[in-house]
């Protein structure tokens, strides 16, 4: 591990800060992880936007699994001078929105819905059609 113990200012960090060339510092620590943009479950954009700042708080607040957390050494590339942090990176408060807060709530409650609701529904339609096919074959046999 002696090669991955390089450290990079803050500046050296976030010119890499684009799809073609995307590192993240995440608990000190500075990763590559362009070749995982693609792969990414939450989808790339959310790695690069972490960019260009502390992503710690990011990636804690999205509880990763071990395996996500074991995958990342696979990316490290060495360790972020923690002096060469800017304080507004890692302590920028979010500014107040609550009229768009409730209707991401309602948006997200009514999307969680449909993800069951339209199964149910495209079961209902499969079974009503083969029940209305059954019954027409046997009205068919009767005549």
């Amino acid at each position: 591990m002696g090669s991955k113990t390089k450290t990079f200012t803050f500046e050296e960090v976030a010119k890499h800060n684009h799809r073609k060339d995307c590192w993240i510092i995440v608990n000190g620590k500075v990763y590559d992880v362009t070749p995982f943009l693609e792969d990414h479950p939450g989808g790339d954009e959310v790695l690069v936007t972490a960019t260009e700042k502390d992503a710690t708080s990011d990636f804690e607040d999205i509880g990763h699994s071990e395996s996500a957390i074991e995958m990342m050494q696979t990316y490290l590339v060495g360790e972020v001078d923690t002096n060469t942090l800017p304080t507004q990176a890692t302590n920028t408060p979010r500014p107040p929105t609550q009229a768009p807060a409730n209707s991401n709530q309602s948006a997200g409650f009514v999307l969680k819905m449909l993800q069951y609701l339209v199964p149910l529904l495209i079961l209902g339609f499969a079974f009503a059609l083969q029940y209305y096919g059954k019954r027409n074959k046997s009205n068919e046999a009767e005549n």
